[in-house]
């Protein structure tokens, strides 16, 4: 199997009402598509979500890097050398995760096509759905409480909450949802970085008596060593997100007891061949792992679905980057019913000739 032809493009997406995170307000997503044709007449996918401020690209020098290096390299390519052919485009484009992952996800698909299985057998097909947490940004309590009930009405188990800007505030909104909701759902908690270690402590003291499942990155990115203060003094798992977007990143993480969990998001990471030896050195030290996301086409979940089906130590999900957004030319790529997430069973990614 031959690569014979590829074309990318960038695709604005609105979203259907834009949310606030504790650094950053968004309106829309811009994702890049990579489509890749093949001499045996399969069509492989793949999806980029740059992201300035997270993966340090745009989406024009993701359209930049495809017409420069990719598709040249690419083209007359065999997909089942993937090793070789990342392992290259790693060395053009080392500081390019969200572009590598576009790449990384059309040579997986293309070779589950050509096997006739979903990517998540061909990965492993540890186990065929997972629950997603859905979340809910940065609002004004009573607003957030009344999404917290929309959310559960709609059948949603785990809700995942912004906050970072105010502890008081973020408090406040745990003790309120938990009222609202009992024990319906989990709470889990994303601080976004915008805490000290002092606040993040005092957070979880604060609402553990209303049970918050975990605490996803608090501190600063660039001082692990405030992930780790934080981990040792609070009783519920501390996440590293921002922190993590490298292998070695991972080992330090684990190696020195910084964290409790990792959340691995693909189009950060560099795709789905990176996810795996980052997830494999996560179960080497015991450490659990969440499968997470951008603002991302159905595509892009759909990759990150068929990953996180894989393996047995991935047993979170925060797959909900498609669900507000208009004119995904992926939308019905995954399958959401009561919270719980569903792959296609056509071959590959599951995208329909």
């Amino acid at each position: 199997m031959k690569i014979t032809r590829l074309e990318c493009w960038a695709h604005a997406m609105p979203l259907t009402e834009p949310y606030t995170i504790a650094y950053e307000t968004i309106g829309q997503a811009v994702n890049v598509f990579l489509k890749a044709e093949t001499d045996n007449g399969l069509t492989g996918w793949g999806c980029a979500a740059p992201d300035l401020a997270v993966t340090q690209e745009t989406p024009e020098m993701v359209v930049a890097a495809f017409n420069n290096i990719i598709e040249p390299f690419l083209l007359g390519a065999d997909p089942f050398q993937y090793t070789r052919l990342l392992e290259g485009l790693h060395k053009f484009l080392p500081h390019h995760p969200s572009t590598l992952a576009m790449a990384d996800m059309v040579l997986f698909d293309l070779m589950a096509q050509k096997a006739g299985e979903p990517l998540y057998k061909l990965l492993g097909g540890y186990r065929n759905s997972i629950a997603t947490s859905i979340t809910i940004g940065i609002l004004p309590v009573t607003e957030t409480v009344e999404r917290a009930r929309d959310f559960i009405r709609k059948g949603f188990k785990v809700l995942k909450l912004k906050g970072g800007n105010d502890v008081e505030e973020d408090v406040e909104k745990v003790a309120r949802i938990r009222e609202a909701v009992g024990n319906r759902a989990e709470i889990r908690f994303d601080a976004n970085q915008g805490y000290t270690v002092e606040q993040a402590i005092a957070f979880i003291h604060r609402t553990e008596h209303y049970k918050v499942e975990l605490l996803e990155q608090p501190t600063d990115k660039h001082n692990e060593e405030l992930l780790k203060e934080v981990a040792l003094n609070v009783p519920v798992p501390v996440m590293a997100d921002e922190s993590l977007m490298t292998l070695k990143d991972v080992f330090h993480l684990t190696s020195r007891g910084c964290i409790d969990m990792i959340n691995i998001k693909l189009v950060k990471v560099g795709g789905i061949l990176e996810g795996l030896h980052i997830n494999s050195v996560a179960k080497a030290d015991n450490v659990e792992a969440m499968v997470g996301c951008m603002d991302e086409s159905a595509l892009g979940i759909a990759a990150g679905l068929h990953f996180a089906l894989a393996r047995p130590n991935i047993t979170y999900a925060d797959l909900d980057g498609h669900l507000d957004l208009l004119d995904d030319p992926f939308a019905g790529l995954v399958r959401l019913e009561e919270g719980i997430l569903y792959p296609g069973e056509r071959a590959g990614l599951g995208v329909s000739a």
